[in-house]
């Protein structure tokens, strides 16, 4: 490989977070402006179709990349250049036949899926979005080629990218429809497009990227193992892919059910009309793309944990996958504790400011969307761990009962008039808190070496603890500074920037002090040793 580096896994992350933050950026100028544009209403008929999307796309391309990266790491650990290439190729292969099946079925049935939802109206969006799946299914191959190769460049250039086309196609053509008079299912159709056409960008740049600097292992130059047969490859991908697909299957299936079910609830037991019901649902769906942020800076990690884990693990190696896992869940710890704690605690500014014309119900339901947010990042983790281990199928198991209980608490919950819309993202705690505590019990039943638990999670929870508190008292100090401001709007922005400016720097500082990350985690990061040296971390 003329451009791939041996980067251990943290310095994958690192490559993978520093393009996550770029893409949250970009995503923030898609989704934000959208809901603003097309109104909670509008922005109800978009989520719909991504919710459905997100089905069929977990369907095709969830667990096989990820069996296809942990496949090449183990064949390069091996030193087989003929096995990577036939298992590339037969991923490709493979990738394709799965996501065209998934892409005809949303453009040929796009009113029936949009029913079934009990959205109607939502059918334009889902056939705009249809021909997505293929694409990044196609991409996922490529992906999971060069992550297997221990190389984490292409991927973060190609996602900034996909989101970059996305946020200019996606906005552009949303405007232009608001402004010429074009009905909201319409220009919500427009607004989700900007996804395909990203996911089209991002395919053409895996493509060139991998055929120019991955060719010899592409072509199989030079090679002298004998690789496994087609079948064989096929059968492997299968095994490990298909536990994986259905594990997260059922996160998506079970949020799709949940969407279903917070509409059903809301229009047919609690008589809303059908307008309220859809702005409910909107604002829900609007403050959902916050909830998911914290998930995104822990999704690089678990990428590039599971080659790490298995290339040490086909060495025989327990103990240094151990310490991998380790850090890994200690990292999440630091990463999503103060996210999630800080979501919440700020939840009514963050809406207020980010969302000004949503309904009121917004806040509330970000804050405790915030502490959900936690168990997502908890979650993510410890289902790469699993993964990466051998053991596929236990993630499953857990998703499976994580969803029942959602599904569970939704209907109860939701359909209570004293709660209704508020019920929605209880469950979402109930159901991935179950979730966590079954895992963390696998890692330590399955693993050989696994992470110590409670010293990865006591500190950096301490540190967040603090670190919440004093967010919210600070916001409530500088808003009564900037309560006499002329704009409203502007008066809580600034509140709100102060008190996470000095979130962050506690936070910081806490974490240092009470020794949340070790010597250890900063020299595997980019740079860590000059940083731990300045930050005095030993």
């Amino acid at each position: 490989m003329s451009q791939a580096k041996n980067q251990n896994y943290l310095h994958g992350a690192a490559i993978l977070a520093a393009g996550v933050v770029i893409m949250k950026i970009l995503g923030a100028i898609y989704k934000i402006p959208l809901q603003n544009l097309l109104g909670d209403t509008g922005y109800g008929y978009f989520y719909v179709a991504y919710s459905i999307y997100n089905v069929f796309l977990t369907i095709s391309s969830a667990g096989l990349p990820v069996a296809l990266s942990r496949m090449i790491s183990q064949a390069n650990t091996l030193n087989r250049p003929a096995q990577v290439r036939r298992v590339f190729r037969v991923a490709l292969g493979t990738f394709f036949v799965i996501g065209f099946a998934c892409s005809l079925a949303m453009f040929l049935f796009p009113t029936e899926l949009a029913v079934m939802m009990n959205s109607p109206r939502a059918s334009q969006s889902i056939l705009a979005l249809s021909p997505a799946v293929v694409l990044v299914c196609l991409t996922s191959a490529y992906r999971g080629f060069v992550q297997g190769h221990g190389n984490m460049i292409p991927t973060t250039v190609g996602q900034v990218l996909e989101v970059l086309l996305k946020v200019i196609v996606g906005v552009a053509l949303a405007y232009f429809l608001v402004s010429g008079g074009k009905s909201l299912p319409i220009s919500a159709a427009g607004a989700v497009f900007g996804t395909t056409a990203g996911s089209l960008a991002a395919l053409v740049y895996m493509y060139v990227s991998c055929r120019r600097n991955y060719k010899n292992e592409v072509r199989g130059v030079g090679a002298q193992d004998t690789p496994d047969s087609v079948g064989q490859i096929v059968k492997t991908l299968l095994r490990i892919g298909i536990p994986i697909t259905l594990g997260l299957s059922v996160s998506s299936l079970v949020s799709l059910l949940d969407n279903k079910l917070v509409l059903y609830q809301l229009k047919e037991t609690l008589h809303y009309s059908e307008a309220l019901a859809d702005e409910l649902y909107g604002s829900y769906s609007g403050v959902q793309t916050l909830f998911n942020l914290p998930a995104a800076f822990v999704t690089p990690l678990t990428i590039s944990v599971v080659p790490a884990v298995a290339a040490a693990l086909a060495r025989r190696d327990s103990r240094e996958a151990g310490k991998v896992a380790a850090s890994a869940l200690r990292v999440t710890a630091l990463l999503a504790l103060p996210m999630g704690i800080g979501l919440s605690v700020l939840s009514e500014p963050i809406v207020r400011v980010v969302y000004p014309s949503t309904n009121a119900v917004g806040g509330p339901l970000l804050c405790s969307l915030g502490i959900a947010s936690i168990f997502v990042c908890i979650t993510l983790i410890t289902n790469a761990l699993l993964q990466a281990n051998g053991n596929e199928k236990l993630p499953m198991l857990s998703m499976v009962v994580g969803g029942l209980v959602k599904v569970a608490v939704n209907w109860i919950l939701v359909g209570n008039p004293e709660v209704n819309i508020h019920g929605a993202p209880i469950g979402t705690i109930c159901c991935y808190g179950a979730i966590c505590v079954m895992n963390l019990f696998f890692l330590r039943r399955h693993m050989a070496h696994p992470p110590a638990i409670l010293p990865s999670l006591v500190r950096p929870f301490f540190s967040a603890a603090i670190m919440g508190a004093a967010a919210w008292g600070v916001y409530g100090l500088a808003r009564q500074v900037t309560a006499s401001m002329s704009s409203a709007w502007l008066g809580t922005a600034l509140a709100m920037c102060a008190a996470m400016a000095v979130a962050v720097v506690l936070y910081v500082a806490l974490v240092i002090l009470t020794r949340a990350i070790t010597l250890e985690d900063m020299r595997l990061i980019p740079k860590g040793e000059k940083l731990a040296r300045l930050l005095r971390i030993r």
